[in-house]
């Protein structure tokens, strides 16, 4: 039988329904959560949360339910607790994460860490637990540092990941797709098949022009289209904006170079960001509400669009034991 870690517990991945493959429930600095300028109460998160993922759960309920991939990694605001009541109240299944955005989110604690070191704990969080949660990671996640290319440390968190998903049989997402030939050469000395990475954001406005998403695919490895709706178009566009046309031009362009099979799709939202303002008007819904009619406006058939949010994220999630 497949199954996929959510914070509730594994379940079947034909019972994902449509994934919005990475998000965030709330994502902020180590530290944020100190910050006077933007703190907000737990009451406070939660009004703003659970409308937002009610709504995906209404949403979601033509294509069988749906599933929300928390992208949160350690220190920067993961809250399994919360996570496990957000999907209790909802109904949405939520998978949360081990790993880090990049090394430079890491607390000074881990800066020294070995890839042993690092390989344990992310073992740890998917077959035991999170913290005491009992909830088990479902994917693990990577990033290059700012800058563009990958820290030493970034080097080691790539190479832990390679080696807990080979050993735990769960995948990895990436925050950013640049320097993947750093992240390629890497996984392949481990072994690992590319096919078990999605190389995110892609799309996004500041590296898209950087990113060598169909090399990727050509290499093995998926890519995540997954900045949607951050467009120069909304009132007050954060500086990773691209025009929506040209993003969904992009998207389509790599669907008929024949990569349809390699391909994800997300919004990278938050639903309560924390130690900064956010982006207003932007959430995970803007996947049905903007982008699936674009798609379908644009000429992609409902089997194309299954393939997208449902078919690829759940072979992606799926445990390989």
């Amino acid at each position: 039988m497949t199954r996929v870690n959510t914070v509730l517990g594994p379940i079947p991945a034909e019972e994902l329904g449509i994934v919005a493959v990475h998000e965030h429930i709330g994502y902020g600095m180590p530290g944020s959560e100190l910050d006077s300028t933007w703190w907000k109460s737990p009451e406070q998160r939660y009004a703003e949360t659970v409308p937002k993922l009610r709504a995906f759960h209404d949403h979601s309920r033509e294509y069988g339910g749906g599933t929300f991939v928390d992208a949160t990694g350690i220190c920067n605001g993961r809250d399994v607790d919360y996570y496990r009541s957000l999907s209790a109240k909802t109904g949405v299944h939520i998978v949360a994460c081990t790993g880090f955005v990049g090394g430079d989110t890491a607390l000074p604690f881990f800066e020294r860490a070995s890839v042993d070191y690092l390989t344990r704990q992310f073992v740890h969080e998917i077959t035991v637990g999170i913290g005491g949660t009992g909830s088990r990671a479902g994917v693990i996640k990577v990033g290059v540092s700012r800058g563009g290319r990958m820290t030493g440390l970034d080097k080691r968190i790539y190479r832990a990941a390679a080696r807990a998903a080979l050993e735990t049989g769960v995948p990895i997402l990436t925050h950013l797709a640049i320097d993947a030939e750093t992240a390629i050469a890497i996984f392949n000395e481990e072994g690992l098949p590319l096919d078990r990475v999605l190389f995110g954001h892609a799309d996004d406005g500041v590296n898209a022009e950087k990113t060598r998403d169909t090399w990727i695919a050509e290499q093995g490895g998926r890519v995540g289209f997954d900045t949607f709706g951050y467009e120069t178009e909304l009132p007050d566009p954060p500086f990773w904006a691209r025009p929506r046309r040209e993003r969904l031009d992009h998207f389509l362009r790599f669907i008929g170079q024949g990569h349809l099979r390699k391909v994800l799709a997300s919004a990278d939202a938050n639903c309560s960001p924390l130690g900064w303002p956010g982006v207003k008007g932007h959430t995970v819904n803007y996947i049905f509400e903007d982008l699936i009619p674009d798609l379908r406006a644009a000429g992609l058939d409902e089997r194309t669009i299954a393939t997208v949010f449902i078919d690829n994220p759940a072979d992606f999630l799926t445990i390989q034991s």
